[in-house]
């Protein structure tokens, strides 16, 4: 909503399709105004480090310097002049933090204090509304949080009155105002948001429903309650690897497969991606003949035992003791053929509805999620997730799984589109399937509903399943072993590449490996009674810790248990946090360690050639990171300062 809110402003009247990276923006996208917001949120993060150095109680001296090194590191500038979110994530994760440390640096109780705990609370809901990533830092400014709180509540000088008002308010500001704000968020998303969009397929039938246009104009006056003669289409939960469509066709499984196995020869049960007249299946009562819905019609329920006779070819859906032909752990699933042989029909099938809210709950549209268990094995119809070859068309594969357990979206399955059947034969029948459904009946879904589905396809879907050139792991991003090329020019070598400033890298990894070892030694001889520094210095040099040094580990250390396409890209809220350590260290070195007059002079010189180094490499680099001046061939490959960088090269 944030770069919707820039497009706005530049008058953007929404007619482009962000379908493909590199295409070209037809005049009336107005690229200034979406380039702003991040532009600015990037540019704000200058001064916002200077006040969190400052918080902590360090010089204002030592503030400038993680201001200059934030100003001159290349990735973070590359990053804040495309329409790209990390800009805005890290502007609010340190203004957070600042707010934090406002408030707690406050006279308690005052108003200015209680204005920064909010501001506190609102940028956090802010970052977490920008990308989940946010939620690790408010995690780290809970726990902050947390420690000092539980400090306040030990002392004694204190009304318990005082002590109870604090502990409320910090509750309110830091828990509950988040937490509206970010319904909040998703309230105003939903509500600007109403329509069809190209990307509706990863949502839920009912999610879709409740969208102006596309499935909604399909679904709209559908029945509401599956009926015995009702006609339907069923859609599988899961949406991996993509949406589908319970579906058959006119070709049978091979004789053989290309590895030697038997199937049972009958007709192909798949999953079909796409709308299909071939998705359509007849709800039967097995105990009649009839394919049409009673009057008045008899409602399916939980428990039920039903059959699926295919609309197309009149086949019924069925499951036995024969392997699966990419599972052969499963059992095959068809559209049941009478070859006079001994493998009798086994197509009857228990209907669970997994949502229902009672025992005999009536199986409904769009909004029920039904497991059809096999009665015969117990055997539930489940998609397995792999694709048949050329002889299934590479539709996904649909098998009956034995060893089922709990609630898998795979397994589970919901009706789509929905009519009462009408007709008596066979060819009636076909051009029934063939015609829109009828009867209105509004089944929109509630607010809490669409949330709750949307925070789990936010965690769950994968927009990258496969391995992506420009992908990298998290070891690579410490010694910035990887690149990202973001642009080219189409006649020339001018491009744009997501590459830090190596120097500062260096020295942030650098000041990690000395706080650590800092830390510990401190920590082990304040064991052993030696006080080497005064207790609010050692407070200090522990609360820049958690701040810096944990803001990077909390923004970094997740990123190793994720099975998702990690980029180079995913490391800059970590290393803002870890370029702050740079001056904390050097401070600390400056006032605690370094007693002598002659050290010190030294470390103002090494401060010097650093901060010297930094913006030779800043200025080094810059070609790639505003794509200007263009570079020749030979100058590009200098730049190539580790043999995995990848350099574009137009002309040589």
């Amino acid at each position: 909503m944030i770069l919707a809110f820039g497009a706005y402003l530049g008058g953007f009247d929404g007619n482009f399709i962000w379908n493909r990276i590199g295409a070209e923006y037809s005049s009336n996208v107005p690229v200034w105004s979406l380039r702003l917001i991040p532009a600015l949120a990037g540019s704000l993060c200058v001064p916002l480090c200077y006040l969190l150095v400052v918080e902590l109680g360090y010089s204002h001296l030592t503030a400038l310097g993680a201001a200059l090194l934030f100003l001159m590191e290349n990735s973070l500038i590359v990053q804040s002049r495309f329409m790209l979110l990390e800009s805005v994530l890290i502007f609010f994760l340190l203004l957070a933090v600042v707010s934090y440390l406002r408030f707690h640096n406050a006279q308690r109780g005052s108003p200015v204090s209680l204005a920064w705990l909010v501001l506190t609370g609102v940028t956090c809901a802010c970052a977490v509304g920008v990308k989940y990533m946010g939620l690790f830092t408010y995690f780290l400014l809970l726990g902050l949080a947390a420690v000092h709180t539980w400090q306040l509540i030990g002392d004694r000088a204190l009304r318990n009155s005082v002590v109870l008002m604090q502990v409320v308010t910090r509750f309110l500001a830091l828990v509950v105002l988040p937490l509206l704000l970010y319904l909040g968020f998703f309230y105003v998303h939903l509500n600007l948001l109403y329509r069809s969009g190209p990307h509706d397929q990863m949502m839920s039938s009912a999610f879709q429903a409740s969208l102006e246009g596309g499935l909604a104009r399909i679904t709209q006056g559908q029945p509401l309650e599956v009926v015995y003669g009702s006609q339907v289409t069923l859609r599988s939960v899961s949406s991996k690897p993509i949406p589908c469509w319970l579906h058959s066709h006119k070709a049978n499984y091979p004789i053989r497969y290309e590895n030697g196995r038997g199937s049972s020869h009958q007709q192909q049960v798949t999953c079909y991606p796409f709308k299909d007249v071939n998705n359509w299946w007849i709800i039967k009562d097995p105990g009649r003949q009839d394919l049409v819905v009673s009057s008045p019609p008899r409602p399916v329920r939980h428990g039920d035992v039903v059959q699926l006779l295919h609309g197309m070819t009149s086949r019924l859906l069925n499951t036995h003791d024969v392997a699966a032909p990419m599972s052969p752990h499963a059992q095959e699933v068809s559209g049941y053929i009478d070859f006079n042989v001994s493998m009798p029909a086994q197509n009857l099938w228990k209907v669970d509805i997994a949502n229902r809210e009672a025992e005999q709950d009536v199986w409904k549209t769009i909004l029920s999620e039904v497991r059809l268990i096999h009665i015969n094995t117990s055997a539930v119809l489940k998609l397995s997730g792999s694709s048949l070859p050329e002889w299934g068309y590479r539709q996904l594969e649909v098998v009956g799984d034995k060893i089922y357990k709990g609630y898998q979206p795979s397994g589970v399955w919901n009706v789509e589109e929905h009519r009462y059947g009408r007709s008596l034969e066979q060819r009636e029948r076909e051009l029934e399937l063939h015609s829109p459904t009828h009867i209105d009946i509004n089944r929109n879904l509630t607010f809490v509903a669409k949330f709750l589905e949307l925070q789990w396809k936010m965690l769950t879907v994968k927009h990258e399943d496969s391995e992506h050139k420009y992908s990298s792991s998290p070891l690579e991003w410490i010694t910035m072993n990887t690149n990202i090329a973001y642009w080219l020019h189409p006649a020339s070598n001018a491009q744009i590449h997501l590459i830090g400033n190596f120097v500062t890298w260096t020295l942030a990894n650098l000041a990690l490996v000395v706080y650590v070892l800092l830390f510990l030694s401190y920590l082990l001889r304040r064991r052993r009674k030696i006080e080497d520094i005064p207790e609010a210095s050692w407070c200090q040099l522990l609360q820049a810790g958690v701040v810096c040094a944990g803001g990077w580990a909390v923004n970094y250390l997740p990123f190793f248990m994720m099975e998702k396409t990690l980029f180079l890209y995913h490391y800059l809220p970590a290393l803002t946090f870890q370029i702050l350590l740079i001056p904390v260290v050097l401070e600390h070195l400056h006032t605690h360690m370094l007693r002598c007059a002659s050290l010190r002079c030294a470390l103002h010189g090494v401060v010097l050639a650093g901060l010297s180094s930094v913006y030779l490499s800043f200025r080094t680099f810059s070609p790639l990171t505003y794509g200007q001046p263009e570079l020749s061939a030979e100058q590009l490959a200098s730049l190539r300062w580790r043999d995995s960088w990848d350099i574009l090269f137009r002309r040589r």
